[in-house]
């Protein structure tokens, strides 16, 4: 999505739940990867739950936004403008969707790079109805002069357009229809205080337990017709680093291993194979991260060591070490942050099979790991 907004009642058909461009992150067929990209983007809008009452996880957010929305109903007005901040493929743009649809209006779908000029955003909100929501997806990544016509809004429900230029300039004041502003961002400390301060409610989308996993995929193999053993679905959600869009991923290439290769039933010893293939670990680490891993530990003694220097190790970009595997690697409890560099902790040399020397970083519990 992204380059062209797009209006529909409730969800829209071909969207996907990919938060923006996501600066520095090729695209790429990685199972593990947090970006929706090719055909998958259809499968996934098919997986989309379509009320809030559907959607699993996010417990507090969920009960949250249930209140202002049905308070808003209530008070037949749109709410408050919401801002959902948080990791990408935790489900910010189906919570978008969700919103439209459980308001019962239409909802207009852009992003924050497609809004390079204050007339683009002027275009869209005049296009606008009573009650609609606008959903901007990276809307940290907003153009300054789009931003600054966005406050005024987001407050009064009014744009000012310029016609001219130079000293002849006139500022023409355009009325437009009182609307719901849905922002996501997945980072949140890159918006600027003007415009966080300008939602009404703010929702932090967190990284989901293994049970909630679970749930996602018993809703997703119903959906997709795939016979699913509860085993095998613990053992997707286990490796699936917390994340639904990578669950549903796993979840589909088990089942074209399973039906290539088995009796197409998803069993535990099938999606143990089927995880192998595609270089998939018992702890959700692929191909890259145990490369990083390994050249953290075999060729720089466990650190520190700069971000540059490791992703020339590995024959990747610093932007890809840092944003696709450093996540995960620092949640698990196997790499730490230091001002020297990265550092492997004792629980990256025991899963590569090895011994961790006596100083290393978290040997006094400094650094626990996600799965102890």
């Amino acid at each position: 999505m992204h380059d062209d907004e797009m209006s529909a009642r409730g969800p829209v058909p071909g969207e996907d739940d990919y938060e923006g461009d996501w600066e520095g992150v090729p695209e790429g067929d990685d199972p593990l990867s947090v970006v929706a990209h090719g055909g998958e983007r259809e499968v996934e809008t098919a997986l989309r739950p379509r009320k809030l009452a559907e959607f699993v996880g996010q417990p507090r957010v969920r009960e949250q936004l249930h209140l202002v929305l049905e308070s808003a109903r209530k008070r037949g007005v749109p709410p408050d403008h919401v801002l959902l901040s948080g990791p990408p493929g935790l489900g910010k743009t189906s919570m978008a969707m969700i919103i439209a649809a459980e308001l019962d209006t239409a909802i207009r779908i852009t992003s924050g790079p497609a809004l390079e000029k204050a007339g683009d955003l002027a275009a869209m909100l005049s296009n606008l109805t009573e009650g609609d929501v606008l959903f901007i997806d990276e809307i940290h990544r907003i153009a300054r002069p789009a931003e600054e016509m966005l406050y005024l809004a987001m407050e009064d429900f009014r744009v000012d357009v310029v016609v001219g230029k130079g000293p002849g300039a006139t500022s023409i004041p355009l009325e437009i229809a009182p609307f719901t502003l849905v922002g996501a961002t997945t980072r949140s400390g890159a918006l600027t205080g003007p415009l966080r301060d300008r939602f009404g409610f703010t929702g932090q989308m967190e990284f989901y337990s293994a049970p909630e996993l679970e749930q996602v995929l018993r809703r997703s193999a119903s959906l997709l017709g795939i016979e699913l053993e509860d085993k095998g679905r613990s053992e997707i959600a286990r490796r699936s680093r917390g994340t639904p869009r990578i669950a549903n991923r796993l979840l589909r290439r088990v089942r074209d291993y399973a039906e290539v290769r088995a009796d197409g039933r998803a069993t535990l010893e099938v999606v143990r194979a089927a995880l192998e293939v595609y270089d998939v670990d018992e702890l959700g680490l692929d191909r890259l991260d145990r490369a990083v891993l390994g050249a953290l530990v075999r060729s720089f003694g466990g650190g520190p060591v700069g971000v540059s220097t490791l992703a020339v190790a590995v024959g990747e970009e610093p932007a890809t070490v840092e944003e696709v595997c450093e996540p995960y690697l620092v949640r698990a409890g196997m790499l730490a942050r230091t001002p020297r560099g990265r550092v492997a902790t004792p629980a990256a040399w025991e899963h590569l099979g090895l011994q961790a020397p006596a100083d290393s970083v978290g040997v006094d519990g400094a650094v626990p790991s996600l799965f102890d």
